[in-house]
């Protein structure tokens, strides 16, 4: 029985590994449950014949990167090794095991039911991205029982935090942890028949606008902290206009633009009444950063546009903050493990495959520039992330999984 037979028998034990993975509520923020699903990971990758190390972020660490809210919950990060006889090169497989917070009604008893129909698997992380993580297990409990074995050494990571910063996730991986890959796959980016050679970058920026308070009968005491607000913001159109004159042409011939999100989150100050001028108003910017784009330039270029256009503006006075950034990353596809993954998206999908550049970032960014190393992303397909009724394909989980299994027994570096 080939790696591929043994995945389409097991479909049921692949859609149980996501529907145990979901129902563990792992919502960042604040961070919550990853003590509990950190040791069910360690747990299957040992039971797959893999060295595992389960690494609990150390406090002082814990206090520096996150707010106070966040320091009674613990950071924790999983690695697995498998050592094949007669390789020298050592391949990577990364994914993160966090979710993002929901909202909304879901059709199928909750955002962690995990329940099955039509073809399709719901709850928050079947798409992004415990889907993966699932897919991953299911092709390594595939060469187990095939006797099948990885032409490489293999080193596997689920790691915390990728939907804020994955500063004490993959970022802390590479930084600390005992792995010395030649070429990693992120689980996620591309799909379907796209390999992803790269990903966008973010800077996320606070402005927060000082006004003067002063009864609502009497406005014109007063400096309106909101009206200023709101002037700003309408002036941030020119800038969307000059960022979308700069553009990327991908390797699958798409045409990129940078893009600003304005007002993600928007707050007044305190004191705030009906019939108060409002003395302070705030608003975020996601700054989207193409993949060949210089982060700091981009960074300094929106900070003097704020600057310029809040002086433009009567009585208007602003403070910027940087929330967080996640750096961009980009690589021409022409290495052997690109090949060699479009082979098999191939063999699998019988169809080419194309390299896209997400437009989203991931951590990628954390091995291909962090240790200067070939690195792809790869994973299932699937629908309404970040959303209402959060869903992946039981097909494309089960592809995703033969996909990998086929990199890991063709691929020798």
């Amino acid at each position: 029985m080939s790696p591929s037979d043994f995945i389409d028998r097991h479909t049921p034990g692949l859609l149980q590994r996501v529907r145990d993975l979901v129902r563990i509520p792992t919502v960042n923020p604040p961070g919550e449950h990853y003590d509990e699903i950190t040791a069910h990971l360690a747990r299957e990758l040992t039971a797959l014949g893999l060295r595992t190390q389960r690494f609990r972020i150390p406090p002082a660490a814990l206090k520096k990167a996150l707010p106070p809210d966040q320091w009674k919950f613990p950071r924790f990060n999983v690695l697995g090794k498998l050592a094949v006889r007669g390789a020298k090169k050592t391949i990577h497989f990364n994914a993160h095991y966090d979710v993002v917070p929901v909202s909304g009604r879901w059709r199928h008893g909750g955002p962690f039911s995990g329940a099955v129909e039509n073809g399709w698997i719901y709850g928050r992380g079947t798409a992004d991205m415990k889907g993966s993580i699932a897919s991953l297990l299911t092709a390594l409990e595939s060469l187990r029982a095939t006797g099948s074995a990885p032409r490489l050494n293999l080193e596997v990571s689920f790691t915390a935090d990728e939907e804020t910063d994955s500063s004490l996730g993959a970022g802390w991986l590479v930084r600390h942890a005992p792995i010395r890959p030649d070429f990693a796959v992120v689980m996620e980016g591309g799909e379907g028949n796209a390999v992803c050679c790269g990903h966008n970058g973010v800077v996320w920026l606070e402005v927060a606008v000082h006004g003067r308070a002063a009864h609502g009968s009497l406005p014109e005491k007063g400096i309106n902290a909101l009206e200023k607000m709101s002037a700003l913001v309408l002036a941030l159109g020119d800038y969307k206009k000059k960022l979308a004159r700069r553009t990327f042409l991908t390797p699958e011939g798409v045409t990129m633009r940078p893009t600003i999100n304005v007002g993600g989150v928007f707050t007044c100050g305190d004191g705030a009444k009906v019939n108060t001028v409002p003395a302070h108003a705030a608003f975020t910017i996601d700054r989207r950063v193409l993949a060949v784009e210089n982060h700091a330039a981009a960074e300094k270029d929106l900070r003097a546009f704020l600057a310029a256009a809040a002086r433009k503006i009567p009585q208007c006075r602003i403070t910027v903050a940087k929330i967080s950034e996640n750096f961009s990353c980009f690589r021409r596809p022409t290495h052997p493990l690109f090949t060699a993954m479009a082979s098999c998206v191939r063999r699998v999908r019988r169809a080419p495959a194309v390299f896209n550049v997400s437009t989203g970032f991931n951590d990628m960014y954390f091995f291909a520039e962090g240790l200067k190393i070939p690195t792809l992303g790869y994973g299932p397909v699937g629908v309404n992330y970040h959303g209402v009724d959060e869903r992946a394909s039981v097909r494309e989980l089960a592809a995703s999984a033969k996909i990998y299994a086929e990199l890991l027994t063709t691929f020798g570096g």
